[in-house]
């Protein structure tokens, strides 16, 4: 087993991304290496200014949820999903995008934000990045 954290981001929601970003750069910042396999409706936060734009999980009342979440992270001075992203790639973080989930949602690699992309692959990709790995989290 090597040192390694994948995470599968099979959830778009706002919250759940945080979670994902939040333990990958933590894995990071001991030393690990992370993986994160965007699919389904996680693939939809690498669209181009897509990161932030899921539902809350729960509560999301209509959006009024995510705003009143978002007003309190910003006065608790939680950094933004854009930073946290930015952070998870200058650190070594790996993102795999699920070519079948852009197939099946007829997402083009051109609406994506390739520069955050290391890999696009499909379910192997994913074993193979997960087979060996000391953490694997499915958000």
């Amino acid at each position: 087993m090597t040192d390694k954290a994948v995470i599968v981001a099979h959830s778009g929601d706002l919250d759940k991304i945080y979670s994902a970003l939040i333990v990958a750069n933590g894995a990071l910042s001991m030393g690990m290496d992370a993986s994160i396999f965007f699919t389904f409706w996680g693939l939809q936060c690498l669209k181009k200014n897509g990161l932030d734009k899921g539902p809350l999980s729960r509560m999301n009342l209509l959006g009024l949820g995510k705003w009143m979440v978002k007003s309190r992270m910003k006065k608790a001075n939680v950094v933004s999903l854009d930073k946290l992203m930015e952070d998870y790639k200058e650190l070594g973080g790996k993102v795999i995008a699920c070519e079948m989930t852009m197939e099946i949602m007829g997402i083009k690699e051109e609406e994506l934000n390739s520069q955050w992309i290391d890999e696009y692959g499909a379910v192997g990709t994913y074993i193979m990045e997960a087979k060996d790995a000391k953490i694997t989290l499915f958000i």
